[in-house]
């Protein structure tokens, strides 16, 4: 492990911001901090960082950070609005660093010029960044965290400024760009489809607290509870005798606090286990999504309704009686886990 954090905790006025968080992070790897507005978060990022005084250890190779500053523990820093330097030149941000430890001339025009390639910038150099597009500037802002060779790069929701699809693609764009240079980083998000993209691992938190922390696949598996579930990207949580009788179509026993179903976690299928009654359809360019009322064990005094999916071409009429399976790859158990993993 390169980086160590162990029972760091951060408090303003008295009031906690981020409560006894352990995690460790290995060389090369890219670690999402995963969780909404306000949970402290951003606070363990710039605690990280040295910006936020904090208690507990902050390490690197096994080197407590307490009392070096900022400046001295060779990270870099990138945050959503990328900060760039608007009078300056593409190349004049990526190189500013450079310049400011008094690189040569040629070897900061190398650099640029890796970087730009890298970064799919090519070409960019002359360009200033306000004739340039969000995700451009984006770029170049990594293009320039990246230009001194940090020993840890840390993100503080660098895409969120950007409109969902181009979020999307620039996603996968950066954690190419990131493998490729070998950078370990720690990106704070609140966006679970951006952490599954960009991430190796990943830490939900939630009101100050790391609650679950695993490889990506680990922890989707198998969230903790419910409201990690739901950030996770789960449509619904079941309980008692609900999460009994779908965990028994999919073959999968739920946790000891139910199940969490993806929204296509059910499917129409003429041989299918379970039965019910089609309340309402609604084709998508994909796939059709239903809302079915099945047979089984009431909620709140009547058969609850289910998301469920059929194909395209499946003949539908509202009221008639269907069949269902339950797909074993979107339904999860819930609190198997206990609510520490490790990293």
């Amino acid at each position: 492990m390169v980086l160590e954090l162990r029972d760091v905790s951060v408090a303003y006025d008295g009031v906690p911001a981020v409560q006894g968080v352990d995690l460790t992070l290995d060389d090369g790897q890219v670690l999402a901090v995963l969780g909404p507005s306000g949970c402290g978060k951003s606070t363990l990022l710039r605690a990280v960082a040295g910006l936020e005084p904090a208690s507990g250890a902050i390490a690197w190779d096994g080197r407590d950070l307490a009392g070096v500053p900022t400046h001295r523990r060779g990270f870099a820093l990138m945050f959503q609005d990328g900060q760039l330097f608007g009078h300056l030149t593409v190349a004049g941000n990526v190189g500013y660093a450079l310049r400011l430890r008094r690189r040569p001339r040629a070897e900061v025009r190398a650099r640029v010029a890796e970087l730009l390639e890298l970064t799919g910038l090519s070409g960019y150099a002359d360009r200033l960044p306000g004739t340039l597009s969000g995700g451009e500037r984006q770029r170049v802002a990594l293009a320039r965290s990246l230009a001194v060779e940090p020993r840890l790069l840390l993100l503080d929701e660098p895409l969120s400024a950007l409109d969902v699809g181009l979020r999307e693609r620039l996603a996968t764009d950066l954690r190419a760009i990131l493998r490729a240079a070998g950078t370990t980083a720690l990106w704070v998000t609140h966006d679970h489809e951006e952490a599954f993209v960009v991430a190796d691992r990943l830490a939900v938190m939630r009101a100050g607290r790391v609650l679950q922390s695993g490889a990506i696949d680990e922890v989707w598996r198998a969230p903790v509870d419910a409201d990690t579930a739901l950030l996770l990207g789960y449509a619904r949580t079941l309980d008692g005798a609900a999460a009994a009788m779908i965990g028994g179509a999919a073959g999968i026993e739920p946790g000891p606090e139910g199940l969490a179903l993806r929204r296509s976690a059910l499917r129409l299928d003429d041989d299918g286990p379970l039965t019910g009654v089609l309340e309402s359809f609604r084709p998508t360019p994909d796939q059709v999504r239903l809302r079915v009322r099945l047979d089984g064990p009431d909620v709140g005094g009547s058969a609850p309704l289910y998301d469920a999916v059929a194909p395209l071409d499946r003949p539908l009429v509202v009221g008639e009686r269907v069949r269902v399976v339950v797909d074993p790859t979107r339904v999860a158990p819930l609190g198997s886990r206990s609510l520490r993993g490790s990293l």
